[in-house]
């Protein structure tokens, strides 16, 4: 049964499209590979390592990309206090961490390859990245820190801006720098052939739409596990329950109302967890 909302607003559908995003996913990622593998010429000096960037750098920049959007859904989260938004923010900032992940290893391997040492301090694009990486890593533990759920959405959200601000002013600064061992791929200074930007950029839509199913799944399986939860509650007949067990630091659906269709979910209770819900 699809989930109640309050009177005027949409219904919460996140699985909605979910299989049209993700066979888009797949077939952007099988052309990518094919186009990485079959297509895009061998660079002179790196030969075949070089592919590595198709995967590096399209990570890198969904990442960041995705930190700045976790900032604007907690914008919105503090102006309409709908705790949705604080879903949708944890969710993208989340999914931006594990992509993080993925650059830093991506980046090692490449600079192993290249320079001959798995890390390069005196490379500005590598540091920021690590620092950018390092203070986001601190987001999930802040969903621990704070008993009262309004508190912890409303110090998340206050955590995601400004955390999303220092992402472009980090990015504005690195372009500034004088040192330069990354290629400008982006820009009127990028020096990459024809049939390397085209691999490029269809391998940053794929990695795109990759970020987005995985997002937009998230999201359904969360719904799912909190109407779940309410069905639950409901059979057992503890409807004023308001607290699940073996919960993560995830914010979910909390309270449930019933109907004589059966038991939905109200669209404000998105509800951030305690670390009692954790005992």
């Amino acid at each position: 049964m699809e989930p109640s909302t309050p009177t005027g607003s949409r219904p919460l559908a996140y699985g909605r499209g979910l299989r049209a995003l993700s066979i888009a996913t797949v077939a952007a990622m099988a052309l990518a590979l094919a186009l990485v593998f079959f297509y895009a010429p061998l660079e002179a000096d790196q030969g075949f390592l070089q592919k590595i960037f198709y995967v590096h750098v399209p990570l890198a920049i969904v990442a960041l990309c995705g930190f700045v959007v976790g900032a604007l859904l907690a914008i919105q989260h503090l102006r309409t206090r709908d705790p949705r938004w604080d879903m949708r923010s944890y969710v993208v900032i989340h999914m931006s961490l594990i992509f993080a992940v993925g650059t830093l290893i991506t980046g090692s391997i490449w600079a192993k390859g290249s320079w001959g040492q798995w890390w390069v301090w005196s490379e500005p694009t590598l540091v920021s990245f690590l620092i950018v990486f390092l203070l986001y890593a601190t987001y999930q533990p802040l969903h621990f820190a704070i008993e009262d759920p309004e508190r912890q959405s409303r110090y998340a959200a206050v955590f995601a801006i400004t955390a999303g601000a220092f992402v472009p002013m980090n990015f504005i600064a690195v372009r500034l720098s004088t040192a330069y061992l990354h290629p400008r791929v982006l820009g009127s200074t990028s020096n990459l052939p024809a049939s390397m930007a085209l691999t490029f950029v269809v391998s940053l839509l794929a990695i795109a739409l990759l970020f987005a199913t995985l997002c937009k799944y998230e999201l359904t399986a969360k719904h799912a596990r909190s109407q779940l939860r309410a069905l639950r509650r409901r059979l057992a007949g503890d409807a004023a329950s308001t607290r699940g067990v073996g919960r993560s630091a995830v914010p979910t659906l909390q309270h449930a109302t019933t109907s004589g269709a059966g038991p939905v979910v109200s669209a404000h209770d998105w509800t951030p967890p305690t670390r009692t819900a954790l005992r």
